[in-house]
């Protein structure tokens, strides 16, 4: 089993990055290198407790599909998305918030597992792991741009008003 910790410091409040991260337009546009779409369950939006997507996208030049459903959430503090269907033997992914001021962290713990034993842990470590540390990283690169973006334009709008 391999876990992959990442925390991303974010200029932008809990409630914005919480809902950026579930966003599945967003996810669609962190994943454009990858091909990545959404085929069946809620194709679009905000995902919420039980919802499922099913993702395709080509990773390594192979074509693979993911079903994955929100398990758990707490918002804006926290959600868990884990596999239904995949290639993974385990998949579970723990988004969590805390408020730092006006300020977030953000941070990801992705625990994966792939199947076939000895020859899956090899996989893990030194092909999987890298690659998807990658891919959480960018994706979490774009969710920071974002809410940075969208923090900056609700502030101005503020002070506009006031």
């Amino acid at each position: 089993m391999s876990i992959i910790k990442l925390t991303t410091n974010i200029n932008a409040p809990a409630d914005i990055c919480f809902d950026l991260s579930r966003s599945i337009d967003l996810h669609l546009n962190s994943m454009q290198h990858t091909d990545e779409r959404a085929v069946a369950g809620r194709l679009f939006g905000h995902m919420d407790l039980n919802d499922q997507v099913t993702w395709e996208a080509r990773h390594f030049g192979l074509k693979f599909r993911m079903t994955i459903r929100i398990s758990e959430m707490r918002w804006p503090e926290y959600f868990i998305d884990e596999i239904v269907k995949s290639p993974f033997k385990l998949l579970r992914h723990l988004h969590t918030f805390e408020r730092k001021g006006r300020a977030t962290v953000m941070s990801d713990e992705f625990i994966f597992r792939s199947p076939f034993g000895w020859i899956g842990k090899i996989v893990d470590k030194f092909l999987l792991e890298p690659y998807m540390r990658k891919l959480l990283t960018k994706r979490n690169d774009v969710i920071k741009h974002a809410a940075e973006t969208q923090a900056r334009f609700m502030e101005d709008a503020e002070k506009a008003i006031a």
